[in-house]
């Protein structure tokens, strides 16, 4: 994550709301750091599910799919067990085959992690990059109300 600030709160139009679970602590009672990529991906599904291309179904009826190709964390502050947190999600950049997203966890308005993940879409058969899908750009740039960056 090469900025030196993360993306403001206010850039995000969507959050999803979840509590943390007895088992995603550590015994130092904080939430066990790759669990915030399993909230990433909570966040993700339902950011996908928001803009009403639930994820993989809509992806698969149009024989693609989105693979992983990167992850980073950037750790400001631990949540604890018990504790509401929002995941907000936002697109922040589309290329040909590729999208990358911004996911911030906060608690009560204090980052506590932000998260970025670049997804690479490929055909579902061939699992080779193909480009995006024109449905689901339509769908991001209606939806976000910062527009992500295009390469």
């Amino acid at each position: 994550m090469g900025k030196a600030e993360p993306t403001a709160r206010s850039d995000f139009r969507f959050a999803h709301r979840l509590r943390v679970r007895w088992s995603e602590v550590d015994p130092q009672g904080i939430v066990f750091n790759p669990n915030y990529f399993v909230y990433a991906d909570v966040g993700f599904t339902e950011y996908m599910r928001e803009i009403g291309l639930p994820y993989p179904q809509e992806l698969h009826a149009a024989g693609s799919d989105l693979f992983s190709v990167a992850a980073s964390a950037h750790f400001r502050d631990s949540a604890r067990y018990d504790e509401e947190l929002a995941v907000a999600v936002r697109a922040a950049e589309i290329g040909r085959t590729s999208l990358r997203f911004e996911i911030h966890v906060y608690r009560e308005g204090t980052l506590l992690v932000a998260i970025e993940l670049t997804y690479v879409n490929a055909g579902r058969e061939s699992r080779r990059a193909e480009p995006v899908p024109e449905a689901i750009i339509e769908r991001i740039l209606a939806f976000e109300q910062t527009a992500p960056a295009r390469r």
